[in-house]
């Protein structure tokens, strides 16, 4: 059983976290805080497996509370600020999730974690491969891609090609499990077959968007939302 920590100042992220916490199979709720003091004090008391974390809190914002920790447990940020990602990125934070998030994208980032602690990772450094490379499997064998090398990736049934500078890669994989593998930091769902490296974005359009190597990518309506937010990384 995964022990988790909520530290949100807003009380009704709280109560959204907490419910999706109780929906979801693995996941135990051991406290509830207002802003890091509380939770300091919290994590002294129980032993916390993993924090939802808000960023902008009173008195000490989540980042900063992040960094004094000597041993952090696994942390989710949860907040409506996209600029921050960046930096959850190099604290190597498990996911980012951009209020208000779906209990699907919640999901997807407790899955992270739970692979992450099944296979006795628990150390924050020993995470950093997982988050600078995808490791695919090709005829040779396996290809580490980093992440920056990433254009976009486009889906097709069980395929999906993986679009570089001067290469791409014809992968045996869904989208839906890609999708989970990315950092969301770092990549956006734009359509239902595309997916793309936000710092990659140059202008988004009103059902496109227009990468920086002149690429143009559909863009859904149902993706819009997210891509707007994820948007503000690059700006």
């Amino acid at each position: 059983m995964i022990k988790c920590l909520i530290a949100d100042d807003e009380v009704i992220a709280q109560q959204i976290i907490e419910q999706y916490i109780l929906q979801t199979e693995g996941l135990t709720l051991v406290a509830k805080c207002k802003n890091a003091m509380e939770a300091f004090a919290k994590m002294e008391q129980h032993q916390v497996d993993l924090i939802f974390l808000d960023i902008e809190m009173p008195l000490v914002n989540g980042i900063t509370f992040l960094k004094s920790l000597s041993h952090p447990p696994k942390v989710i940020f949860t907040t409506a600020y996209a600029e921050y990602a960046l930096q959850g990125y190099e604290l190597n934070v498990v996911d980012y999730l951009l209020k208000p998030f779906s209990f699907e994208r919640f999901s997807t980032a407790v899955k992270k974690v739970q692979q992450l602690l099944s296979t006795g990772n628990n150390s924050v450094s020993a995470t950093t491969d997982t988050v600078t490379d995808l490791i695919i499997k090709e005829k040779n064998g396996l290809t580490k891609i980093p992440y920056a090398d990433i254009i976009y990736i486009e889906g097709s049934r069980d395929y999906v090609k993986i679009v570089r500078s001067k290469q791409h890669h014809l992968v045996h994989m869904t989208m839906k499990k890609l999708e989970e593998d990315l950092p969301a930091s770092l990549f956006v769902r734009t359509h239902k077959s595309f997916i793309v490296a936000i710092p990659k974005i140059k202008i988004i359009k009103a059902s496109e968007l227009l990468l920086s190597g002149q690429q143009v990518i559909p863009l859904s309506q149902n993706y819009k939302e997210q891509v707007t937010r994820s948007f503000g990384l690059i700006k």
